[in-house]
């Protein structure tokens, strides 16, 4: 579908979009589109300034970039893809489809299309993947004075002027960095190096995952961190604010799946009915499974229901402690496995610092229980019958042993995700909470077995 098959009272339309638009910020403006159909948002951009459309394109936040694009006639998408960053037109260009895909590819010039196909094939979520070629780079025999020349001739088509990245002469390796600050401090006929920061720059790999460029951004205090191949040649830069996108999509994603469903992959409002029913039934069917062995774990031990029918009283109580410790812990594991505060190999010391938390947590929990059998027995709120202490006692000993059993599951499940290759942010709540219900019963009523045997039993 192309833009010139819509009527022309769409260009008044889009006409008094600017108009009524007038004055506002670049993000507000992306607001604004966001909220409209591609097409028409397609020829607001064609219309406007071609300084602003190409900033308001190269915006993450503009949810609806690659459907503008593909609207658009070639000529209007050649004039903007031109301006844009190179590292945002691979972007857009990965969800188009093929044809679209092609269509728009061909209209670049020939530099462009290099560095940006060298873009799309790095894999997601790498150093390569979200890093932009766009960056300011001198040799190391020029003098200040050319650098700042050179800075202001290219700023308008860098991603960034806050680090110039100093290379030697013969081989183009990256030697040293030279921030912005020190640059126009610098003594002009002096050399570039003279203002450089001492010792080795610091730099990532191109396959490096986008967790591991984000630390070494925090650790380093970094606004840009350089990206070179096996020779030190310089393939681009990730700056801060690339880092900062990509790890909140990803934050969405987790915070998704924790909560016991797929990942949206757009925004809640902006998802059909119908893949909103895909997204989240599937996980519901799988959660529903799960408690039917809950369903199966209480048939089991429908005698003792029978001949014990105060058992059942606690019964919400001891499976939703379970749970929730085992949630707390998968919560407390993802988020340190994440930050890089645990790796896979130190599952063992988890589980020897969750076994006594968990003994801890539960004896607490177990005594709160057995306080309330004893005072709602003692002011006649309940009659738990003639054993209630031993009721008492069944569920301050069941309660230790679950909650236990849900530190230790809800610890353990991210780092056999791990191991599996699969994403740790998987071990949603719900289902850890399912997978504790089950043997939250299982070991419930075994103590009740061993405790109440010849009494209630």
């Amino acid at each position: 579908m192309n833009i010139n098959s819509f009527p022309m009272r769409a260009g008044s339309a889009a006409r008094a979009f600017i108009n009524n638009n007038r004055g506002l910020t670049i993000a507000e403006r992306v607001e604004s589109l966001n909220a409209i159909e591609a097409s028409e948002a397609a020829r607001i951009l064609a219309k406007m300034p071609e300084e602003r459309a190409i900033r308001i394109l190269d915006r993450p936040e503009l949810r609806n970039a690659p459907a503008i694009l593909e609207v658009m006639t070639n000529a209007d998408a050649a004039r903007l893809l031109h301006g844009m960053s190179n590292d945002r037109v691979a972007d857009i260009l990965l969800e188009l489809d093929d044809d679209a895909r092609a269509r728009l590819f061909a209209t670049l010039e020939e530099p462009a299309r290099v560095a940006i196909q060298g873009l799309m094939g790095y894999p997601p979520r790498t150093a390569g993947g979200i890093m932009t070629t766009e960056y300011v780079s001198v040799f190391a025999s020029w003098t200040v004075a050319q650098t700042l020349d050179h800075v202001r001739q290219v700023e308008r088509s860098r991603e960034t002027v806050y680090a110039i990245y100093v290379l030697d002469d013969d081989t183009h390796a990256l030697l040293h960095v030279v921030t912005l600050r020190r640059l126009i401090t610098g003594e002009p006929d002096a050399c570039i190096l003279t203002v450089a920061q001492k010792g080795a720059p610091v730099t990532a790999p191109a396959l490096m995952k986008q967790e591991d460029v984000a630390r070494l951004i925090r650790r380093h205090d970094l606004l840009a961190l350089p990206v070179v191949d096996e020779n030190g040649l310089m393939l681009g830069i990730v700056t801060v604010d690339d880092v900062i996108d990509t790890m909140i999509a990803d934050t969405t994603e987790a915070a998704q799946r924790f909560g016991g469903m797929e990942a949206l992959g757009q925004p809640y409002m902006k998802i059909g009915f119908g893949g909103m029913i895909r997204k989240r039934a599937g996980w519901l069917a799988a959660l529903f499974l799960g408690e039917m062995l809950t369903a199966s774990a209480m048939q089991h031990f429908e005698g003792e229901l029978e001949k014990a029918v105060v058992l059942t009283l606690f019964i919400p109580l001891i499976m939703s402690s379970g749970g929730n410790s085992g949630s707390q812990a998968t919560s407390l594991i993802i988020r340190a496995l994440a930050l890089g505060e645990l790796k896979l190999s130190d599952w063992w010391r988890v589980a020897f610092r969750e076994l006594p938390t968990g003994i801890v947590l539960g004896s607490i929990l177990g005594l709160v229980g057995f306080a309330r059998v004893v005072l709602w027995q003692t002011i006649g709120l309940f009659d738990y019958g003639p054993h209630w202490q031993l009721v008492g006692v069944t569920v301050f000993a069941a309660l230790i042993g679950i909650v236990t059993f849900g530190s230790l599951a809800g610890s353990m499940l991210p780092f056999i995700l791990q191991k599996l290759r699969l994403d740790p942010a998987s071990a949603s709540a719900p289902f850890v909470a399912t997978l504790v219900d089950v043997t939250g019963l299982v070991i419930y009523f075994s103590v009740a077995l061993m405790i109440l045997s010849g009494t209630l039993l």
